[in-house]
């Protein structure tokens, strides 16, 4: 019995020597230097040991280093709302602008995102106080040298000002303008009748010629009046590569025989010039000749007066 004792004993110390060394080897693992050599593992570090509680006593500062700052430094939370919203609606419209990107629809369909946008915006940026006589304008803004919200908001702000979408809305920038509005109508008029004589291009040459032309029409004359914004630019060069490309159409320009009379009229004005420059060189001859005569015929009656 007593020996019995002694092997189990014996077997259980060398079971969990083995079970701690296998521990040991998985959590220290080798490294393995540039040159593919392996270092030797680090030896393991006693939790009470002075390295692990100066390092833990770092992660601890580290996580509370907020708390360290006096409270005239923090950000209010007035403020932190205000920049809570502001996210979200920076989200939403960097969304929409994305989910309008092609076709593009931004100006129609993302007016309502932009405009929140800067009007969170324009309270943060302000001066002017909140709850409590706050204001946010130094603490979100000027804070640091990143600028980070300026930098933000300034670029979608360049997106929308290079898409020039304030000329395809009215004038309070909350609804889509009656010329807009008219251009959308006419372009659906056409894409209709695009689709209908979709299967045959001769015919739909012929029968969309009109509502084509309208549309060109009504294009040329917001690009003269510069309402003209980027939804209804990208609108009309798709239209008009379908006109032409896919379904091979034409539309004879209306300033064709003004250009034919103009050039007829360049054509001959050196003939022109050629033959009223003769025309007055020989009247000019006849002039010339006229008092000759008549100098030598009095002379001539001088002679035989003379004679006589």
């Amino acid at each position: 019995m007593g020996l019995l004792i002694k092997y189990t004993f014996l077997t259980s110390c060398l079971f969990v020597g083995w079970s701690v060394t296998l521990v040991k080897c998985s959590v220290y693992q080798p490294e393995v230097r540039g040159d593919g050599a392996l270092n030797a593992p680090s030896p393991p570090v006693d939790s009470e040991s002075p390295a692990l509680q100066a390092r833990s006593l770092g992660y601890f500062y580290s996580l509370s280093l907020s708390a360290t700052f006096p409270d005239d430094l923090e950000v209010n939370a007035y403020c932190i709302e205000m920049l809570r919203i502001f996210g979200q609606r920076y989200v939403a419209y960097a969304n929409c602008l994305v989910s309008y990107a092609r076709p593009v629809k931004i100006c129609q369909n993302c007016y309502t995102g932009f405009n929140s946008l800067v009007e969170i915006y324009t309270n943060i940026s302000s001066d002017q106080l909140g709850p409590g006589n706050v204001s946010c304008h130094d603490s979100l803004m000027r804070s640091d040298r990143l600028m980070l919200l300026y930098t933000l908001f300034s670029k979608l702000d360049e997106i929308w000002t290079i898409a020039g979408c304030k000329q395809c809305l009215n004038e309070n920038q909350d609804s889509l303008s009656n010329n807009t509005l008219h251009f959308m109508a006419s372009l659906n008029l056409s894409l209709n009748c695009f689709e209908k004589f979709q299967g045959n291009h001769s015919e739909l040459c012929k029968d969309c010629k009109l509502s084509y032309k309208r549309l060109n029409e009504l294009y040329g004359k917001m690009e003269e009046n510069q309402t003209l914004c980027i939804d209804i630019e990208d609108a009309m060069n798709m239209t008009r590569r379908l006109w032409s490309k896919i379904f091979g159409c034409s539309l004879p320009r209306e300033e064709t025989v003004p250009v034919i009379a103009v050039s007829s009229f360049m054509l001959f004005l050196p003939i022109i010039f050629y033959l009223s420059s003769f025309l007055h060189s020989e009247q000019k001859k006849r002039k010339l000749i006229h008092p000759n005569r008549a100098k030598s015929s009095s002379s001539l009656m001088n002679i035989q007066d003379k004679f006589n």
